[in-house]
């Protein structure tokens, strides 16, 4: 539990995950309880609940952000299963349980992934056309759907990925280390907080501000997480400390050393708390700062 405010809405998202899934016929049975499996496997959902925080926080309704707050997890929830896979981090855990691919295998693994990311946009969609009586709002929800895109695809989470991978089994420049955080991980956590602000209503500067704050929690998000991997407990994170090194991953630590890294994160995390003074107050991003900050030693 991050804090009781997290908390609130962590429920909210996870009483609206599985009913937001699209039906699986019976002959593709197996496809619906493999991507059940992950997404009902745990975890913090940060990113659905910043899309209903940064909505609220911008004058709008936690309901107006609820589908675009299933959709991320959806597309969370396939980022992670591609990612255990044995051609990628060929993980056997993921929070203490088995990898969907050691569950069900590698080939239903990739479809399960490949289900969870189109019914994000399937979701989202019939979202958007249910708001076709309100132009407003259905703009609104178009820049939503626009960062969503941009930050998981081709210019965000994916082109990160690719370029980490280009980076395993060599120590990377600083300048590609910068591109592989901000957008394996950065991207689309920032995404998600443009989304909910944009559904809720928020102006230009707000956007700008939120823009910055997503910046540093994200950036600082993936250096802990490389932190963590070193230092970390690994019945707390439900998988083994380590792989990065063995994988010979570009890291944070890898390039730095942990101290820098350590310091590198404090400074994220303290910009971001300045970013916080200047805008209109909104627990659940304070308590996700110092959530992360209590992971960095």
């Amino acid at each position: 539990m991050i804090s009781p405010a997290f908390t609130q809405l962590y429920d909210i998202v996870e009483a609206n995950l599985v009913s937001n899934l699209p039906k699986v016929e019976a002959d593709a049975e197996v496809l619906g309880r493999a991507m059940e499996y992950s997404l009902t496997a745990g975890g913090k959902r940060i990113r659905p609940v910043l899309i209903l925080a940064c909505c609220r926080m911008s004058g709008g309704r936690i309901e107006d952000a609820l589908k675009f707050s299933a959709a991320a997890e959806f597309i969370q929830t396939y980022s992670l299963i591609h990612d255990d896979l044995p051609a990628m981090d060929n993980d056997d855990f993921r929070r203490g349980l088995p990898t969907n691919h050691k569950k069900f295998g590698e080939d239903v693994a990739i479809l399960a992934g490949d289900g969870l990311l189109s019914a994000a946009w399937e979701v989202i969609a019939e979202d958007m056309a249910s708001c076709a009586a309100d132009p407003q709002m259905l703009a609104n929800k178009a820049k939503a759907a626009y960062d969503l895109a941009a930050g998981t695809g081709v210019r965000g989470m994916v082109a990160g990925q690719i370029a980490d991978i280009g980076s395993e089994h060599c120590l990377c420049s600083p300048e590609k280390l910068d591109f592989i955080h901000r957008n394996k991980t950065a991207a689309f956590i920032k995404a998600c907080v443009l989304a909910g602000a944009h559904i809720g209503g928020a102006d230009g500067a707000l956007i700008g501000k939120l823009s910055e704050y997503g910046d540093c929690v994200g950036l600082a998000f993936q250096i802990i997480d490389d932190i963590q991997d070193v230092i970390g407990d690994p019945d707390k994170r439900g998988k083994k400390t380590g792989g990065d090194a063995e994988n010979e991953k570009s890291t944070y630590p890898a390039l730095y050393g942990l101290e820098q890294s350590q310091k590198k994160a404090d400074e994220l995390l303290e910009k971001a708390r300045g970013i916080l003074r200047e805008l209109p107050k909104e627990e659940v991003l304070s308590d996700l700062v110092e959530y992360l900050q209590k992971m960095v030693r």
